[in-house]
């Protein structure tokens, strides 16, 4: 398996590139703001051809060219149907002061072709059998994605694109419109938590990092792990 990830110009967002190896269809997870060339020089170097484009949810700095990176290529678009509506308002997911920073000024469209995604599906695209798991907090539409790490650079079964739910060290903040902490602990408890020790995590934003690592030594899994209603105060990340 092929993975390749580049941190976008606006705010670091990771986006990558999946793909069952060069030469091959892929999917795009999370192509944010400043990333089309970035991405053109990693499709040129492997040779590959998307296939879908598959967001963790629905933050600008996670979806801002999904419309161009789509409508190029006639390709869907996948996003839990709670974050639908942020595909055509990215605004309604912004603090104050970021729409007044970016309300109005940023030509943004919906992608022509949206799929949902189902808490538990498995999605077969590019070549790929990828698992949907549906971990709200961050956003109400918040998703992980799952596949098998056979052929990866990972000694690893498996690897989680993590969006925003769970950073190296940290968590999706839960303070814009649509986030709760509550909901978050919820996610981290029952969707994370299970996931097994060496399953590598791709997050939205930061270094990649392990279940196991972050089980060991990120408060908020820690919290979760010793108390069910324990709300930590360590930093949280992400839009």
């Amino acid at each position: 398996m092929l993975v390749a990830g580049f941190p976008a110009d606006f705010l670091g967002t990771n986006c990558y590139v999946v793909a069952p190896g060069p030469g091959e269809q892929c999917v795009v997870v999370d192509p944010g703001l400043g990333v089309l060339d970035q991405l053109a020089e990693v499709l040129a170097e492997h040779r590959l051809q998307p296939a879908a484009v598959l967001l963790t949810h629905g933050h600008l700095d996670h979806t801002f060219s999904v419309t161009p990176v789509c409508g190029a290529r006639g390709i869907t678009a996948y996003v839990h149907p709670a974050d639908r509506e942020l595909l055509a308002d990215p605004s309604k997911a912004l603090s104050m002061d970021l729409n007044q920073m970016f309300g109005g000024r940023l030509p943004y469209a919906e992608p022509e072709d949206v799929a949902e995604l189902t808490d538990g599906a498995t999605l077969a695209l590019a070549g790929l059998e990828i698992t949907v798991d549906h971990a709200p907090g961050h956003t109400g539409g918040s998703v992980l994605f799952r596949l098998p790490a056979a052929g990866s650079p990972w000694d690893a079964d498996q690897v989680c694109l993590s969006g925003d739910v769970l950073f190296a060290g940290s968590i999706g903040r839960t303070d814009l419109p649509g986030g709760s902490m509550a909901t978050m602990m919820t996610s981290l408890r029952n969707k994370v938590l299970p996931l097994a020790d060496d399953t590598v995590v791709l997050p939205g934003h930061g270094p990649a990092t392990t279940i196991g690592r972050e089980r060991a030594t990120n408060p908020y899994l820690r919290a979760v792990a010793e108390r069910d209603d324990a709300r930590p105060a360590g930093p949280t990340r992400g839009w």
